[in-house]
């Protein structure tokens, strides 16, 4: 069978990726660790409801990339 000879009508359209955005929904690997924080910290961080881990290394990693952006600061 020739290239000319495929019925390709049946196919879906192909997306138009220009308006795609590289990293959008990249997502770090995650390691579980075990942390020791003070009482008020954790319920502060619970107020909102779930997502409280989340907030957390939202704030850490906000924190990581203050650090790393000022000259001569690598850690706090």
């Amino acid at each position: 069978m020739r290239d000319e000879d495929i019925d390709f009508s049946d196919a879906p359209a192909v997306p138009d990726w220009s308006g795609a955005e590289i990293g959008k929904f990249y997502r770090p690997w995650k390691k579980p660790v075990t942390m020791r924080l003070d009482a008020d910290v954790i319920a502060w961080l619970k107020a909102d409801g779930p997502g409280y881990q989340t907030k957390a290394n939202g704030l850490l990693r906000h924190a990581m990339l203050h650090f790393r952006s000022t000259p001569g600061h690598s850690k706090p």
